[in-house]
């Protein structure tokens, strides 16, 4: 089968084909139809997210059900999937919990990945899924299958995007109705924090970017007001439409450390601030103690969107048969593996909400 693989951080993904060993007990081999190029494969292929090489990259997919290991119930041959990074083995403490994105188990692949080159070396499997390859392997928890109607390029943005972006909303900060929303981001995943707000009913869902086709774009999902970061003092113009409070809530959708600081200078009293984007790891945040003591207010992270996958994939599948849930309008552009690369600049240079890798 062929694979992007990524040799040397910085470099282009080197496309060749690779093998791949059989789905062993508990797992799932899937046929990729479609794989997102989300912002963690990018940190990850220039070096910004340390990651052991060579490593083939790709989390965010969908594809068919090409074979199962012994013990898999929850799929057959042949079913059409999502497939997330998100694994999780039932039993640990946070499974029992209801927190099965916290899973503590301890995964073969992560020593033992099922890729190999042609020459017998191993290739990491990034977040155990790796899909940027025609087949992966994964654990049976890490796919949920859809319906028929369901095209799987827009179903593989529920793998991710989606799923971090609108989760972050519903799921972790749980924002009720009426309360006042700030996206600072309007990428990928800020436009399915958007659409959280907005099908949440929150008012107003503030958006803040720097860009004037996102913003339009975040008009489109459901922001009643846009703020170009570019204009002015975006602080300033938050309180403007929070009748000078600051905002409820802040989602910080890009990995940024002055975004971080800018957004949480945005919340008003008792207001949430919430860390989606990942920002470089090397750099640290600064905060001052008195602003938690004296308004209250919550500075948090929310992780893949706080996600039960069995359970958010189907709601989400149900809101999007209804009209209600915008999939098919985030992706861009499609491409082949072969221009895995240039779809992967694209994004990185700002002119793609998602560009998709295309297997059929």
């Amino acid at each position: 089968m062929k694979a992007a693989v990524c040799y040397e951080f910085g470099k282009p993904l080197v496309i060749e084909d690779i093998d791949i060993r059989p789905p062993q007990a508990g797992e799932v081999m899937v046929r990729l139809a479609a794989t997102a190029v989300c912002h963690t494969d990018i940190h990850v292929i220039t070096g910004e997210l340390p990651w052991a090489l060579p490593v083939v990259a790709g989390h965010e997919s969908a594809g068919y059900v090409t074979a199962v290991g012994e013990g898999v119930t929850s799929v057959k041959q042949g079913d059409r999937v999502v497939a997330s990074l998100l694994v999780s083995c039932g039993k640990c403490p946070p499974c029992r919990a209801g927190r099965p994105r916290h899973c503590q188990a301890v995964w073969s692949r992560d020593e033992d990945s099922p890729y190999k080159n042609q020459k017998g070396q191993p290739l990491a499997q990034l977040m155990r899924i790796g899909s940027f390859a025609e087949y992966t392997v994964v654990d049976e928890s890490q796919v949920v299958p859809l319906p028929d109607d369901v095209p799987l390029d827009s179903a593989s943005l529920l793998a991710c995007g989606v799923i971090t972006g609108f989760g972050a909303v519903v799921n972790r900060a749980r924002v009720p109705v009426m309360s006042s929303c700030v996206i600072i981001g309007a990428g990928g995943v800020g436009l399915n924090a958007i659409q959280g707000a907005a099908i949440s009913g929150a008012y107003p869902v503030i958006a803040v970017d720097v860009a004037a086709k996102k913003l339009a774009a975040a008009r489109d999902f459901g922001a009643t007001h846009t703020i170009d970061a570019k204009a002015g003092d975006t602080v300033e113009a938050v309180k403007g439409l929070t009748g000078g409070l600051g905002a409820d809530y802040v989602f910080v959708t890009v990995g940024s450390i002055d975004a971080i600081t800018t957004g949480f200078a945005m919340s008003g009293t008792s207001g949430m601030t919430v860390i989606v984007g990942l920002p470089d790891v090397k750099e640290m945040l600064t905060v001052s103690p008195l602003a938690f003591i004296k308004d209250e207010r919550v500075l948090t992270g929310s992780y893949m969107g706080s996600t039960h996958l069995s359970r958010d994939i189907p709601n989400l599948i149900k809101l999007y048969q209804a009209g209600i849930l915008k999939l098919d309008e985030l992706i861009t552009a499609r491409y082949p593996l072969e221009q895995i690369n240039e779809a992967i600049e694209a994004v990185v240079k700002g002119q793609a909400l998602r560009n998709a890798i295309m297997f059929e």
